[in-house]
């Protein structure tokens, strides 16, 4: 069995997609959701599905390295990153090495990197005056959005769009992408 642990900042919609889709597999599962912000909804929608949740500080991912010794414990063999806002310190890219990957809201390399996450991305996006956007998955590494990308997957930008309704058809192409590339992934390593 192969056990994710989920890294999540926010709400947790993703955190919540990913689970579900790995309820019943017979060869993964999540094993706990970490995330850096004690008032986060991820909190509330892993409780609710059973899974354990970690909230931890910087000091404990960067400086004292208990979140790795606390993925150890778990037999975590894979980590996601759904909205999750920090840089992965180097040990913890050190240690997992391809098996971690990342979602972004955009086509990167384009409107990326430092600052650049939910609703900020699609106002760039649409104030650029792009036609396409969409979602880019890639593997983590020691810089934001920077590593190899595993999966893209675009939608149109229309003339009328707001970055609301943008992120409406961004949001449903994680929910079904996100999932089913890291299983693929995930059973690669199997």
């Amino acid at each position: 069995m192969k056990n994710i642990a989920i890294f999540a900042s926010g709400s947790g919609t993703n955190a919540e997609n990913i689970i579900r889709h790995f309820e019943n597999h017979p060869y993964i599962r999540v094993a706990a959701v970490f995330t850096n912000n004690a008032k986060a909804g991820v909190i509330e929608r892993a409780k609710r599905l059973n899974v354990q949740c970690v909230v931890f500080s910087r000091e404990q991912l960067c400086t004292t390295f208990e979140v790795s010794a606390q993925l150890r414990r778990m037999n975590v063999n894979y980590i996601v990153l759904a909205g999750f806002l920090w840089l992965m310190p180097p040990r913890v890219v050190e240690e997992f090495g391809r098996n971690m990957l990342n979602i972004h809201p955009s086509l990167l390399p384009k409107y990326g990197g430092k600052g650049m996450y939910g609703m900020r991305v699609h106002e760039e996006v649409i104030a650029a005056g792009e036609c396409l956007s969409g979602i880019t998955i890639h593997r983590v590494n020691e810089f934001y959005d920077d590593g190899d990308v595993v999966c893209r997957q675009t939608c149109e930008v229309r003339p009328d769009d707001t970055p609301e309704t943008l992120a409406q058809r961004v949001h449903e192409l994680e929910y079904e992408w996100y999932p089913k590339t890291i299983e693929a992934d995930v059973m690669k390593t199997i």
